[in-house]
């Protein structure tokens, strides 16, 4: 359910403004949306496991408030983000 050491350090990289960006808003969505896909996925196969249904909603809401305050911050980063990612459809 969790995300390799690997695949984290591709997300960074990818997605990091600068050399040694980790902290800002476009890295944490990534990892964030990452971490949600992987348990999307987990959860077709353990509809009962609620307590992880829990960690997937918390997740979720971190990642709309990360996706608000960069929207808020710079609207061109904000679209250049969903777009890259695919999210709001």
């Amino acid at each position: 359910m969790s995300i390799t050491a690997e695949r984290k350090t591709a997300l960074i990289k990818e997605h990091a403004r600068e050399e040694g960006d980790t902290g800002s808003p476009e890295v944490q969505v990534a990892i964030l949306t990452e971490r949600i896909v992987n348990l999307t996925e987990h959860f077709k196969g353990h509809h009962k496991d609620h307590h992880s249904r829990r960690g997937l909603l918390m997740l979720v809401n971190k990642r709309r408030t990360l996706l608000a305050y960069l929207r808020g911050k710079d609207e061109g980063r904000y679209q250049d983000l969903i777009k890259k990612l695919g999210l709001r459809k």
